[in-house]
C-alpha cells in the first residue's frame, strides 16, 4: 500500500466530504497526509471548503481508515486511488467519480470497449430474452459488460456474461461485506472468480441505503461507452443512469416497447425525448459505435464444433471460462484423470486450439 493511500482513504470516509471537496483539498494541499496537517483555519480558506467541512476534518477516522485496509488484504480486495494508474481511466474524465474504489476480481477496469446494461427489477419475459440475447451477441463484439448487480435486468445481464465467458463488471451501491441483493451472494463469486470483477465506492461496512444508488449509477453511466436501457418505467434508478450518461455525452440505446406497458414508458420516453437511440438489435450499437464484429473469433468458434469432440468440447469451454487452468483444476472441474486430460490437451494442442505455458497451465489460442 502507498503512503498516502491510508490518508485518502480516511479523508473520503470524513463527514461531508465529497469527491469534488476531496479533489480541491488534495490540489491545495499536495497529498491527503498534508490535508490532515494543515489547521481548520487554513483548509477553511480553499474555495469550496468553508468552515464546518474544514472543521470535520481530523485524525479520529484514522483508525478506520486502517481497519478498511487490513479488511481489503484479509478480503483480496484492491484499493485504489485516483492517481493510481490501474484506476478506471473512464472515471477520470469527470470530478465527481470517486476518489477511493475497492475492487475485487482479475480482470482489468480499463477494457477495450464496455457495454452498460440496464432496467428494471421486474422485467418482463420479453426482458429477459432480450437481455441475455444482447449479451451474447455482445460476444463477438469484445466488450465488457457493466451494470448494478441488482434484480432484474442488471442480475441478468451479469449471469448471462458470466455464462457466455464475456467479461463483466458490477457497480455496487454497498460496501464489500455487504452484498445486495442477498440472492446475488453465488453471481459476486462467480463473477470474481470467472473473469469478472465488482467494484465499489464505499467502505466494506457501509450498507445498501437509498441514498448510494443514484452515486452507483454515476459510476455505470461513466464507465459505459455505450448505454443499453431494456425496459424501465418512467422513473426509477435506469432513467437516472441515463440522464448521467447523457450528460457524460455518451451514447445511450434503449429498447422500444408497447405503447401504454408499463415497463416500455422509460425507453419509448427516452426515445421520444432523444436521449436515446432507437435500438432493436447489437447491430445498431455497432453501426453507431463504429464497432467491427470480431469475425476471425466467430469463424474460430464456428470451426471448433466441428474440429472437437465433445470430451475437446468441455475442455475448451472450460479453459475459456477460466482464462486459463492448471492440468489439477481442469482434473478436479471436469471429475478426470491426468492422464486422460493430457491426451485431450496434446489432441488439442495438434489441432493448433490451445497452448502449454509453463506450470502445466493451458490457455486458448
Amino acid at each position: 500500500m502507498e503512503k498516502d493511500l491510508i490518508y485518502r482513504i480516511a479523508l473520503m470516509m470524513t463527514p461531508q466530504i465529497g469527491p469534488v471537496i476531496a479533489r480541491a483539498l488534495l490540489s491545495h494541499c499536495g497529498s491527503a497526509e498534508e490535508v490532515f496537517n494543515r489547521s481548520v483555519k487554513e483548509l477553511s480558506m480553499i474555495p469550496g471548503v468553508g468552515q464546518i467541512k474544514a472543521a470535520a476534518i481530523n485524525k479520529d477516522v484514522m483508525e478506520l481508515a486502517e481497519k478498511e485496509i487490513n479488511y481489503a488484504i484479509k478480503h483480496d480486495i484492491r484499493i485504489l486511488s485516483y492517481l493510481c494508474k490501474d484506476y478506471p481511466q473512464r472515471l477520470k474524465f469527470f470530478d465527481t467519480s470517486p476518489v477511493i474504489l475497492y475492487t475485487k476480481g482479475e480482470i482489468s477496469l480499463n477494457p477495450r470497449r464496455t457495454v452498460g446494461i440496464i432496467g428494471t427489477r421486474k422485467p418482463t419475459e420479453f426482458g429477459k430474452i432480450m437481455t441475455e440475447k444482447i449479451v451474447a451477441d455482445l460476444k463477438d463484439y469484445d466488450v465488457t459488460i457493466v451494470s448494478g448487480l441488482a434484480f432484474g435486468i442488471d442480475g441478468i445481464a451479469h449471469r448471462k456474461s458470466v455464462e457466455s465467458g464475456v467479461p463483466t463488471i458490477g457497480i455496487m451501491g454497498s460496501g464489500m461485506s455487504h452484498i445486495y441483493p442477498s440472492e446475488h451472494k453465488d453471481l459476486y463469486k462467480k463473477m470474481v472468480t470467472k473473469g469478472g470483477a465488482v467494484m465499489t465506492e464505499f467502505a466494506h461496512n457501509i450498507g445498501p441505503e437509498k441514498v448510494n444508488f443514484p452515486l452507483r449509477n454515476r459510476i455505470i453511466a461513466a464507465m459505459s461507452d455505450a448505454l443499453i436501457v431494456v425496459e424501465s418505467k418512467d422513473r426509477g434508478g435506469s432513467i437516472i443512469t441515463a440522464e448521467f450518461a447523457n450528460e457524460y455525452n455518451k451514447d445511450v440505446f434503449a429498447i422500444p416497447g408497447k405503447p401504454g406497458e408499463e415497463y416500455s414508458a422509460g425507453c419509448n420516453g427516452l426515445i421520444k425525448k432523444h436521449k436515446a437511440y432507437l435500438m432493436e438489435s447489437v447491430k445498431d450499437i455497432a453501426y453507431n459505435m463504429r464497432w467491427e464484429e470480431n469475425t476471425k473469433n466467430k469463424a474460430v468458434q464456428t470451426a471448433l464444433f466441428v474440429e472437437l469432440d465433445e470430451a475437446e468440447r468441455c475442455v475448451y469451454d472450460l479453459l475459456q471460462q477460466k482464462k486459463g487452468a492448471t492440468l489439477d483444476e481442469l482434473c478436479f472441474d471436469l471429475s478426470s484423470t491426468p492422464s486422460s486430460i493430457s491426451t485431450l490437451l496434446l489432441n488439442m494442442e495438434f489441432k493448433g486450439v490451445v497452448r502449454s505455458l509453463p506450470g502445466k497451465k493451458y490457455i486458448i489460442l
